[in-house]
């Protein structure tokens, strides 16, 4: 069973939350969110975001923060192989209470289909808010180019 290692990212001025399901090894080597190099994240963030794509975490944490968007995954632990979200199973959900009391979240986003299927199971029944999935911008999503990932994430633009 494996804990997730790494603490969301928010503050009282987040307004959008993007849910992913499980950190990947590499984001776990890292003890930041999309760590893989491979990942679409950054790269689709910034391009929304009409910023330079970010290096560092610091950097990261600075484009997402200062447009209002924090970040965390659905599962708190899970058994996984790898980083296979088909390969995920025993889950315990994460609590989002500590984001949602704190910041005005005017929109859940999740980022890719496995997340999407355990925020249903797991996190709606309790929240009662819904999350609209986004493609995943994960490497294994390879029927997506980088163009077809930046305009259906442009509409978390709408939403600052």
């Amino acid at each position: 069973m494996l804990s997730h290692p790494i603490p969301p990212l928010y503050d009282e001025h987040s307004k959008i939350l993007i849910l992913g399901s499980f950190p990947s090894v590499k984001s776990r080597e890292q003890q930041f969110f999309y760590g893989h190099k491979q990942n679409r994240f950054w790269r689709v963030m910034a391009q929304v975001l009409d910023c330079a794509v970010p290096e560092t975490v610091e950097q990261k944490r600075e484009m997402l923060l200062s447009h209002h968007i924090a970040v965390w995954d659905v599962i708190a632990s899970c058994e996984i192989t790898g980083s296979s979200d088909a390969s995920i199973r025993d889950v315990t959900p994460n609590d989002l209470s500590q984001i949602l009391n704190c910041a005005d979240i005017h929109a859940i986003y999740t980022n890719g289909g496995k997340a999407q299927q355990l925020y249903q199971k797991y996190i709606f029944p309790v929240t009662g808010r819904e999350a609209v999935a986004l493609p995943s911008t994960s490497p294994a999503n390879a029927g997506y180019s980088l163009e077809r990932l930046v305009a259906a994430w442009r509409m978390i633009r709408e939403e600052l």
